[in-house]
């Protein structure tokens, strides 16, 4: 009995932190639709240190599907051209939550889109519960910069999911990305 009260003890924290996690109210997938440029990041996987100063703004599209669901296509630049990469993004009960299958960590993550004003920015959440490793916030703006008091709000934002300061990221632009996706993509 006392190993059951000290482990959800333990747990409340973790739950509290996912359970008080809301989408954007009234979220509207047909307004959330269109390109979208990650602006910000805030990830601390250990794992993705040694990449932080590789990372550049990406350029993706939200592409809404009859069902709910939505493709989420994203391109990045490289030194050996442009690269695009689909997720497929699973409605479900809640607007502007989805859940989807993370090829990298192999295992499903939701993603809540926490906030948008849909025609400058969005801030969202991609976690999987219970398991901070797994978490990052992303900032999408509609254009490559923001204005100051968003990009404070995704700091703050960050900051209090428990991100350090120091991998919480707002990446330079890839010089070509308008050339991603090649013309007729």
């Amino acid at each position: 009995m006392k190993i059951a009260l000290v482990s959800i003890f333990l747990l409340m924290p973790l739950i509290d932190l996912h359970a008080s996690i809301q989408p954007q109210k009234n979220f509207d997938l047909q307004r959330f639709a269109g390109r979208w440029y990650r602006v910000g990041l805030a990830y601390d996987s250990p794992g993705f240190v040694r990449h932080r100063s590789k990372l550049t703004i990406s350029m993706g599209t939200v592409e809404p599907k009859e069902n709910g669901n939505v493709n989420m296509t994203m391109w990045s630049l490289s030194s050996s051209g442009c690269h695009s990469k689909v997720y497929i993004y699973k409605k479900t009960s809640v607007p502007g939550v989805f859940t989807y299958y993370s090829t990298r960590h192999r295992r499903v993550k939701d993603v809540t889109v926490v906030e948008t004003n849909y025609t400058e920015y969005a801030l969202v959440l991609k976690h999987k519960k219970f398991n901070k490793e797994f978490t990052q916030v992303a900032l999408y703006g509609r254009t490559k910069k923001l204005r100051a008091d968003v990009m404070e709000k995704f700091r703050v934002y960050a900051t209090a999911q428990g991100f350090p300061k120091d991998s919480i990221l707002t990446p330079p632009a890839a010089v070509f990305l308008e050339n991603c996706p090649p013309s007729g993509s």
